[in-house]
């Protein structure tokens, strides 16, 4: 087992290190409680609020790394400048993602600003269309790293650097911009829709420690993601939400699909009971579990692995949290945008 372990982590260095256009990007198993790194026609898209405020973190690959993957996101957005027939209105935002990976402390730090226009089609429909536009680094340490030439036969020898791969640089930024597009469908209080598109790295940036060399492309392949949401109010005590998820970048896919419940704990829409289950195709059976409380919304999900990583991991993939706070400016004046989503609220 422990040789086992050993080979997974150098195929992972490996990867860390080749920086190709043909990695995934960095993901949440909970992609609806991280709207604005889905799509930026989120920003300002609340159905139940004029404001949002949120954090998300990832835990990954502790049971294989002697230093897990760890991502986490920080992000803030709000509704502004209603136009003059009450029916369309724009959002900014700001979001900040950073990741850590490995032994080599593979760092990604990304800073973007948002903004999106929403427009009332009629009384039961909306579309949005949204950009974020930022700045992304990455860097690496490579101390600690060991490359299978380094291998004598019984141990890797790190003072044999000379064999190591030797980087250009440790660090490397771009400016990054992404578009998204999103519809809603609400015929009534009860019912709810969305759907939405984005592409991310639709400038294609180039990303490597390594000067640009003719035949080699390091530029980042184009991100599209697909998504739909639905809600619906089966009563007073129960609201049902299935969730279903799909990205493509290069040859690299992923779809996760699923529902949660909440339920009415407290009979006024205080306090809010959640849980649920997703599937990541090929990989992880996902469950949820969250509390919701006045404006706040808790949510934990832990990817058990079931593909054959989990003969490694003991299914042990990662676990990842969410905290998002929602609210209206003014509740005195009230907020004719939340009538779009089904709420246990008045």
């Amino acid at each position: 087992m422990k040789q086992k372990k050993n080979i997974i982590f150098i195929i992972a260095c490996s990867l860390c290190l080749a920086c190709s256009a043909f990695a995934q990007d960095l993901h949440f198993s909970q992609f609806m409680n991280s709207p604005l790194s889905t799509n930026p026609a989120n920003t300002g898209f609340l159905p139940e609020g004029d404001y949002r405020m949120g954090v998300n973190y990832r835990n990954q690959w502790a049971s294989i790394m002697t230093i897990p993957y760890k991502t986490m996101s920080a992000f803030g957005d709000a509704q502004i400048l209603q136009n003059r027939n009450d029916n369309g209105w724009m959002g900014i935002g700001g979001l900040i993602l950073r990741d850590v990976a490995g032994t080599g402390n593979l760092t990604s730090t990304k800073v973007y600003g948002s903004v999106a226009y929403h427009q009332m089609l009629n009384l039961g429909s909306l579309l949005s269309l949204g950009f974020n536009v930022g700045y992304a680094n990455k860097r690496i340490n490579t101390e600690n790293l060991t490359f299978p030439s380094q291998w004598n036969g019984k141990f890797f020898d790190v003072k044999q650097t000379n064999l190591a791969p030797q980087l250009d640089r440790t660090s490397a930024g771009y400016l990054d911009i992404q578009a998204g597009l999103n519809y809603a469908y609400f015929p009534d209080e009860n019912t709810y829709f969305n759907v939405g598109f984005s592409s991310m790295h639709v400038n294609r940036p180039r990303e490597s420690f390594f000067d640009a060399k003719a035949g080699i492309d390091n530029r980042i392949a184009v991100r599209h993601t697909a998504f739909i949401n639905g809600s619906f109010k089966l009563n007073d005590q129960w609201i049902f939400n299935p969730n279903s998820y799909f990205s493509l970048q290069a040859k690299s896919t992923e779809w996760l699909i699923g529902a949660n419940a909440h339920y009415n704990l407290s009979g006024d829409g205080q306090n809010v009971l959640i849980g649920g289950v997703y599937y990541r195709s090929g990989d992880a059976v996902i469950p949820m579990v969250g509390l919701g409380y006045k404006d706040f919304i808790f949510t934990f999900t832990y990817d058990a692995t079931v593909s054959t990583l989990k003969d490694y991991n003991g299914s042990r993939g990662a676990f990842e949290f969410s905290l998002i706070k929602q609210g209206v400016f003014d509740s005195y004046q009230g907020n004719r945008r939340q009538s779009m989503c089904p709420s246990f609220k008045n």
